[in-house]
């Protein structure tokens, strides 16, 4: 078996997440794992796809056929294995007033760490009370084996003053 990753975007309308299931149908392969949503207007997702080698030529056939629909559809073929590293798991978030550069700040520092960010989320909400908007984040984050979770807070907390939000840190099973 192989696997293909498909990456989508597109107008959202309904029956897109039906049509990519139905292609990978029409093709044999199996719908592994998935991230899709709305986003700027668009549908955008993408999806991890098991199927026999001989099929690749199928499924290409059959996402043409949904790419005709309006949706550009790309597929890439997954890499073998895993180059993730063998450190701590954490789950972060974040949240404070909306404003330029806070996933740039944040992301530096992650790298600077050498902190590999596995699951990113982020969206902006409404206060409660002013109305102001709140910039959230949500990050998988695997650190490398000789990288403590107490480093990663303390480097986080140090710039977190200077881009005005509040973290958290927690580990993951």
């Amino acid at each position: 078996m192989t696997q293909v990753v498909l990456s989508v975007v597109g107008s959202d309308r309904p029956g897109l997440t039906q049509a990519l299931a139905a292609a990978v149908g029409e093709a044999g392969g199996n719908w592994l794992e998935s991230q899709l949503c709305h986003l700027g207007g668009l549908f955008v997702g993408s999806v991890l796809v098991e199927l026999a080698p001989e099929r690749l030529e199928a499924l290409r056939a059959a996402v043409r056929a949904v790419d005709a629909q309006g949706l550009d559809v790309r597929l890439v073929p997954a890499r073998e294995g895993s180059d993730a590293v063998a450190g701590e798991s954490l789950a972060f978030s974040l949240v404070g007033r909306d404003g330029p550069g806070i996933v740039k700040e944040v992301a530096g520092v992650l790298s600077e760490l050498g902190a590999n960010i596995e699951g990113f989320e982020t969206w902006v909400s409404d206060q409660p009370h002013s109305g102001l908007p709140l910039f959230h984040m949500e990050a998988r984050l695997r650190l490398p084996p000789a990288l403590p979770a107490a480093a990663v807070q303390a480097a986080l907390e140090a710039i977190s003053g200077e881009i005005m939000v509040d973290i958290a840190l927690k580990a993951v099973g």
